[in-house]
């Protein structure tokens, strides 16, 4: 997958953020010059009718737990700062977090966060109230002001703060609201106890330090519960889980039995490593939910455009199983059980995943295979998907390009309309097929592939292209005459900014004719090079990419449906080949060591051949999922191997140093 970058994404830019955030402090500090001189005298009024309350209800603990805190000049110094500082600290971390980790949910915790502080501001405003510290003749110790804590009461960091503003709490309700957004974050038990433990702590300090009353938690939590709920409705209400047309496509293109599932293959352990088991893998997956929404969802029901609607907890028996393989089984085996993965339509009345354990494997090793329906990632999201079950934690660079202009922009999607429309169809048109997969995969080193696109002026990409025309012609000879010596193939050009969460389709499509002949790598990349000036253009991308993603939210749904299944498959390509960028260094599933990384990405109907390529750990990882009544994926695998392994052989006449002509080109560890 070629690498594009737009200004398209869903974190938002930090300028506006910041601009957010100091808007909201300024409402805050307003609120202290509303009412007048009388402001002062109505909040101690209220204060006293609180202590009232709260003798009547038996609730008055503020001037015994002052009394002990004060008594205790150490503990009193920490109860002091834990004031100052944790709530702040607490709601900024998860804030940033959110941000940098998990926009979707940053979305809804940010309008959430200033919902509560509108509320609580709104009452400051209406409902001045006094805190016990500033009431005169009630004996109350101000811990904070006379420890001289820095950056709290009586320090010049918080000379303007509004000190008649203790109803609601914003300490608890700050700490209460980080803990309602830990849980729909992370299932951790011991985050949520840790998270309880710092609202309790809250709560204790506030009031031991006579800042608060006790009852002033109480509209803090109403406040924070309904601030999140009103976010949470309004999202549901302007949002209801509307697919994008994007994502839609891939729902509307798979019939027939033509399973669009997008994932990955993964290797694990060897000698002396410990595989993880099933249920280590179902609570990694479950720990990780608040990073994976569409995990947790499903399709609604209904005829009209697709939408996702909550599916609660996934039932895990069926989302993540385990298997062995029989006894002396090679990797053969496992190709068959991927291929089977690859081909199984997944049921739409549950979230759209699965994921299987596989041990038994040669060496001692096991392996992992998640997939996931293409309308909740493409083949890049699926990548990054994955890297969220690794660790360390790893964040897949994507480069960052400078967007064009709108009017560049708008230039470069009419251009592309033209080039797109003048595309043509393909030499010839293949037969239906079947719903069934054969699978291979293969292994190339990386620096060696680099070495020969820099060898013909080309990108890896291309390398990848003129491999798989040349391979498939030496494999299928009838195939090539019957395309007239021309494969067409769709590229998917990533289009996903530098940042963008890991879910939906945010890529576009190029038409490439590559060269159907056996003939050697070198020939066929001075043969590609015309076809594949497509790839350094943006234009048609812009424009495949505004068609997927704008124009067809113009029309009704069967019109999209249609479309869809017009223009994505046997009529237009015959195969799809993706190159996508991956990480080079060392992993671990569960504790045990990632040897090896494979895309999984699903032929288009009736075009019989996708091949999926990540560079991983200083090799390219090529994945060969095939219609199985039209190719056989290892035959194929095998003539991309003998092509490659002659390339590597060529000397430095035609273009590559001695040096790198020694390699060991394969199939993976067979």
């Amino acid at each position: 997958m070629s690498v594009r970058t737009t200004s398209h994404s869903p974190r938002p830019p930090a300028w506006s953020e910041l601009v957010i955030g100091l808007a909201l402090f300024a409402v805050y500090l307003g609120v202290d010059h509303l009412g007048g001189a009388g402001r002062r005298a109505a909040a101690e009024r209220h204060a006293r009718g609180l202590i009232d309350l709260e003798r009547w209800l038996h609730l008055d603990v503020e001037r015994s737990w002052n009394a002990w805190l004060a008594s205790r000049h150490t503990l009193m110094v920490a109860a002091n700062y834990e004031y100052a500082t944790t709530y702040i600290l607490s709601a900024a971390l998860l804030l940033l977090l959110t941000y940098w980790r998990m926009p979707g949910v940053y979305r809804m915790a940010r309008d959430s966060f200033v919902v509560l502080n509108l509320l609580a501001f709104t009452c400051f405003a209406l409902l001045p109230v006094m805190p016990p510290r500033l009431l005169s003749g009630t004996g109350y110790v101000d811990t904070v002001t006379t420890g001289s804590t820095i950056g709290s009461w009586g320090s010049p960091l918080v000379a303007d703060a509004n000190q008649l503003a203790a109803v609601p709490s914003l300490h608890i309700a700050w700490a209460l609201w980080v803990s309602v957004m830990l849980a729909r974050i992370s299932q951790r038990r011991w985050l949520q106890a840790l998270s309880a433990v710092h609202v309790a702590l809250t709560f204790v300090v506030v009031v031991a330090t006579a800042n608060h009353f006790v009852l002033d938690a109480v509209p803090a939590a109403i406040f924070v519960l309904a601030s999140v709920f009103v976010v949470e409705r309004w999202q549901t209400r302007s949002e209801r889980g509307l697919l994008a047309t994007s994502d839609e496509f891939f729902l509307d293109v798979e019939h027939d039995g033509n399973a669009q599932n997008v994932g990955g293959y993964v290797l694990l352990g060897g000698p002396g490593a410990t595989p993880p088991t099933v249920e280590q893998v179902r609570e990694l997956i479950r720990s990780e939910l608040g990073s994976f929404p569409r995990f947790t969802s499903r399709l609604a029901p209904g005829r009209g455009a697709a939408r996702w609607e909550p599916a609660g907890e996934p039932d895990w028996s069926s989302h993540v199983t385990g298997q062995s393989l029989p006894t002396g089984t090679g990797l053969d085996g496992m190709d068959q059980v991927v291929a089977r993965f690859c081909a199984q339509e997944l049921p739409r009345d549950r979230p759209l995943w699965r994921a299987v354990l596989v041990d038994g494997l040669p060496g001692e090793r096991s392996a992992f295979v998640i997939v996931m329906h293409h309308c909740m990632a493409d083949g890049i999201g699926a990548v990054v998907q994955l890297l969220g079950l690794l660790r360390p934690r790893f964040e897949l660079p994507i480069p960052a390009a400078n967007a064009p202009s709108a009017a560049r922009r708008a230039g470069a999607v009419v251009v592309g309309l033209g080039q797109l429309a003048t595309d043509g169809r393909p030499s010839a048109l293949l037969p239906t097929g079947s719903s069934r997969r054969s699978y291979s995969s293969m292994q190339l080193p990386l620096e060696q592939v680099r070495s020969i696109a820099r060898a013909h002026d080309a990108r890896v990409t291309e390398v990848l292209l003129a491999l798989v025309g040349a391979g498939t012609a030496a494999a299928y000879p009838d195939l090539a005459r019957t395309c007239e010596g021309r494969l067409r193939v769709s590229v998917p050009m990533m289009l996903r900014a530098p940042g963008s969460g890991a879910d939906g389709n945010v890529t576009a499509a190029v038409i490439v004719d590559v060269p159907l002949r056996d003939q050697p790598l070198a020939d066929q990349l001075r043969t590609l090079r015309t076809s594949a000036a497509a790839l350094r253009s943006p234009a048609r991308a812009l424009a495949s990419r505004w068609v997927m993603a704008t124009a067809l939210r113009c029309v009704p749904r069967p019109v999209r449906r249609s479309f869809a299944r017009s223009v994505y498959g046997r009529r237009y390509f015959h195969a799809i080949v993706s190159n996508m960028p991956g990480p080079d260094r060392d992993f671990t599933l569960r504790g045990a060591p990632v040897t090896r990384v494979m895309p999984l990405l699903p032929p288009a109907p009736g075009a019989p051949l996708a091949v999926g390529a990540l560079s991983w750990g200083g090799l390219l990882d090529v994945s060969i999922v095939t219609d199985a009544a039209r190719l056989d994926a290892v035959l194929l695998r095998e003539a991309l191997d003998e092509r490659f392994a002659a390339a590597a052989s060529v000397g430095v006449e035609d273009g590559f140093a001695p040096d790198e002509r020694q390699i060991e080109p394969g199939p993976l560890g067979r």
